[in-house]
């Protein structure tokens, strides 16, 4: 039989962040090259088919997407044995493990072959939108990072970012949306590379397919919009 070209590959992957072994969902285009790389943060929910996905599509537009677990210490999110309680390990643990853990999935990627350690982005949802911030704060090579709807850093910590951000809010989403015109000017008074995009008449968590408030018109247009910010800055 004929063999049927594949776009991308995708594959489960580990490495090492400080003490911990970490674990990642690593997905690329199948394709001879090197690819930009884009870090994928998932919901408080972890490591879920639905994030999974998300890095297939990153690796559909030309990325290595590389969706980190970060309940690996844990044993990862699918061997945690109640997920209800899910949110409340990854609210637990101390945000700068994530961001560690984050940079050490960039590490890590940057060594493979197939990717450009040049040029790396970030997109997280709505925790993990929260986590994107802070890795774009704590990680100034990142050139690119938008975040959905998540909870930004503090005011003082934003002019450490010299990623170029793209913001995305939902209209509904008071809680987070509330902060949008605060980020903005303190973005724009540190001169930073910044856009907000607020979507009219969705919730929270838009994007994800899976869910209870997902809007097909709003997440393909924010994703659209999102792989426009990474082409422009990453590409």
């Amino acid at each position: 039989p004929a063999e049927i070209a594949v776009s991308i590959v995708a594959e489960t992957v580990q490495f090492p962040s400080g003490d911990a072994q970490m674990s990642a969902y690593l997905a690329r285009p199948a394709a001879e090259g090197t690819y930009p790389i884009v870090l994928v943060c998932h919901e408080n929910r972890g490591l879920t088919p639905h994030i999974q996905d998300v890095a297939r599509r990153v690796a559909k537009a030309g990325y290595v997407g590389v969706a980190v677990d970060l309940l690996s210490r844990e044993g990862g999110t699918a061997n945690v044995s109640d997920a209800s309680g899910i949110p409340g390990l990854l609210s637990g643990a101390p945000p700068a493990r994530h961001v560690q853990d984050f940079q050490a999935g960039l590490a890590y990627a940057k060594g493979q072959a197939f990717a450009n350690p040049e040029r790396a982005g970030m997109v997280g949802f709505c925790f993990g939108g929260g986590v994107t911030w802070l890795v774009a704060a704590g990680t100034p090579e990142l050139r690119a990072a938008v975040p959905f709807y998540g909870p930004p850093v503090p005011e003082a910590e934003l002019p450490k970012i010299n990623a170029a951000v793209l913001a995305i809010y939902a209209e509904n989403d008071s809680r987070i949306t509330s902060t949008a015109t605060a980020v903005e000017a303190a973005m724009q008074q540190a001169g930073k590379t910044y856009r907000k995009e607020i979507y009219p008449g969705v919730d929270h968590a838009f994007h994800n397919d899976t869910g209870t408030r997902y809007s097909a018109e709003a997440a393909q247009a924010a994703w659209a919009a999102t792989l426009d910010w990474f082409k422009q800055y990453l590409a």
